[in-house]
């Protein structure tokens, strides 16, 4: 008798953490998404996504205009661009981004185009690598508001002091449900059999 109590109290406790764990990472997310804030750092980096020959995704396009923003209010006195491209690209992500920051305000000589990464944590490893080697601790990461708590985890496990600012337009300014589902599995997925060393990937 004693044995089935103890089984049933010890899957009333799995199931407990199934339940828990994801409503906890899933409520993080979301309020790290409604109340991120930029702070002064060494670098601003702008998450890469899609593009389309040299034009930039809505998505993308949305994560440069934050960028601009948050580089005329003086977070930062430098930009790192990141992506590179998919097979058959004749461009990468990080080039498309640093050609519209150029052709929109931000001189050349305060932009690194940095062309590797084609998911969060390959991205992540590339730009601390860089900042590592002109020995850079901070950084203010642009991307969509339930990308921001995964990012600054990616950073801070790295050493990298993380702040994020939120896109304030595009398809990804309001996201739903959906996204915040994706964005905790994703999460789960990097604490757990990411740091493992096993590769993910959350690009398509």
């Amino acid at each position: 008798m004693f044995i089935f109590k103890l089984i049933r109290r010890v899957i009333s406790f799995v199931l407990l953490l199934i339940i828990v764990i994801p409503l906890y990472v899933a409520g993080s997310i979301w309020y790290t998404a409604k109340n991120t804030k930029p702070e002064k750092s060494d670098v601003i980096l702008v998450m890469g996504a899609a593009q389309f020959d040299g034009r930039p995704s809505e998505i993308l396009l949305a994560r440069l205009t934050e960028t601009k923003t948050v580089f005329k209010s003086g977070f930062a006195p430098r930009i790192y661009t990141i992506g590179g491209g998919a097979p058959g690209d004749r461009t990468t992500e990080a080039a498309a981004s640093r050609t519209w920051l150029i052709n929109n305000g931000v001189s050349k000589k305060n932009i690194l185009a940095i062309a590797k990464g084609r998911d969060t944590l390959s991205s992540t490893k590339a730009y601390v690598e860089q900042m590592r080697k002109a020995k850079f601790s901070s950084v203010v990461i642009v991307t969509d508001p339930y990308h921001c708590y995964r990012a600054i985890k990616m950073a801070k496990d790295r050493g990298i002091k993380s702040t994020c600012s939120a896109v304030e337009s595009g398809p990804a300014a309001n996201s739903g449900i959906k996204y915040l589902a994706r964005e905790t599995g994703a999460y789960l997925a990097y604490v757990t059999v990411g740091r493992l060393g096993i590769k993910l990937s959350d690009r398509g």
